[in-house]
């Protein structure tokens, strides 16, 4: 019965944990999609302001280095 117990109490310690890491994860992934998204926000107010698309691009690719996958930013985050 201890046993039966101890492993039982060991599921649920390590289910715990892992819903804990997808939490996290989750959290990450989230705030690099909003990262991404507000570089493509300031791209896209930079060719409002006239702007050339070359200049904006570049903005763009400073904002987002080491944050999504691309020449362009692409809306995807970086594993």
């Amino acid at each position: 019965m201890k046993k039966v117990l101890f492993i039982l109490l060991a599921a649920c310690a390590f289910s715990a944990s892992a819903d804990e890491s997808k939490s996290e994860h989750a959290k990450e992934t989230i705030a690099q999609h909003q990262a991404m998204a507000e570089a493509h926000a300031a791209a896209a107010q930079c060719l409002r302001s006239g702007k050339d698309e070359k200049t904006c691009h570049a903005e763009l690719a400073v904002a987002c280095k080491g944050l999504a996958l691309g020449k362009r930013c692409g809306m995807r985050h970086a594993h």
